[in-house]
């Protein structure tokens, strides 16, 4: 049953949350000071629904921004082209089609392939391409206008925020092209990946990842830090315990010990029986010598929430 719940929560794209209870905080007061300047300026611009639609459109900028600060659809050119290309191509199509359902769902859907091919997906555009729809006579009335005010005096407050912001504290850094890389520690192996071997992966993966090269590239340095951590301790196999074989995508699998004591598994010779509880053959069961476990084996895990992580 349990195993049934994880599937539906995969399919359902639920993922552990890594970050802090200070970070979450830090996002919400930055995406409440953020808004606080747009919600001001689309009211002094707009009345009514036409104001509510914009400062719906720039909040959902804001949950990006403010909380996914690195993100490849938080920098500056997806949300300024984002915005103003669909805001274009909104009211592009109210002036050839009038609020209809065709235009409305023209304008969404060229704006999306316009901002896929001018390199500035940013989700929140679609919904200022709608509002230039269906925004009612106050927006219809600005015509390209609305590319102007409030579009773009919004972007201007929003992004000035986002960069005052997060520039405030030293692990955040906007634009993300701000961030220092990290220094190779001495003695580290050399290992011949670079950020365009990051790019080339993204790209043969055929699909949108919300994820820089060179964030990719600072999360493999702390992954190697991790793991070398590790490796510095000799493993200890304990019943009931848990093992990974420190492998990654379909090659990922953790076994748990048991009938076994804990007198055996100091006897390499000894026989141990194992369960699989993730990853590949999960579900199995198997036998096997001591020593054979220790050669599979790369360190122990616990599992905390739905994530499997390094025991301490």
């Amino acid at each position: 049953m349990k195993s049934r719940l994880q599937a539906w929560w995969g399919l359902l794209g639920f993922e552990p949350n890594t970050t802090s209870h200070h970070e979450k905080l830090i996002s919400a007061v930055g995406g409440g000071l953020g808004i606080a300047a747009v919600y001001g300026l689309s009211h002094w611009a707009l009345d009514g629904m036409a104001a509510g639609l914009m400062v719906a459109s720039m909040g959902a900028s804001a949950v990006l921004l403010f909380a996914v600060p690195h993100g490849t659809l938080s920098q500056p050119w997806p949300i300024i082209a984002g915005h103003c290309v669909s805001g274009f191509v909104g009211v592009s199509c109210y002036l050839l089609f009038g609020n209809s359902l065709l235009s409305a769902a023209m304008a969404v859907g060229v704006a999306v392939i316009a901002m896929a091919y001018l390199r500035c997906i940013h989700p929140p555009g679609g919904a200022t391409a709608l509002a230039a729809v269906i925004g009612g006579p106050a927006v219809h009335s600005l015509g390209y206008g609305y590319l102007l005010t409030p579009v773009a005096v919004n972007l201007i407050a929003i992004l000035a925020v986002g960069f005052l912001f997060n520039n405030a504290f030293y692990w955040r850094r906007y634009p993300v092209g701000l961030m220092v890389p990290r220094k190779s520690e001495p003695g580290r192996p050399h290992l011949a990946l670079s950020h365009e071997d990051f790019a080339a992966a993204m790209h043969a993966l055929d699909t949108y990842i919300d994820v820089s090269s060179e964030e990719l590239a600072q999360l493999f340095d702390r992954a190697w830090e991790h793991a070398r951590a590790a490796d510095q301790e000799a493993l200890k196999l304990l019943p009931n315990h848990y093992y990974s074989n420190g492998q990654v995508g379909d090659r990922w699998c953790v076994r748990q010990v048991f009938d076994v004591a804990e007198d055996q598994l100091n006897n390499p010779c000894s026989q141990l029986a194992y369960r699989v509880v993730a990853g590949l053959n999960k579900e199995q069961t198997g036998r096997c010598r001591v020593d054979e476990f220790h050669q599979w084996a790369k360190f122990r895990v616990t599992k905390q929430g739905e994530r499997w992580i390094k025991a301490a």
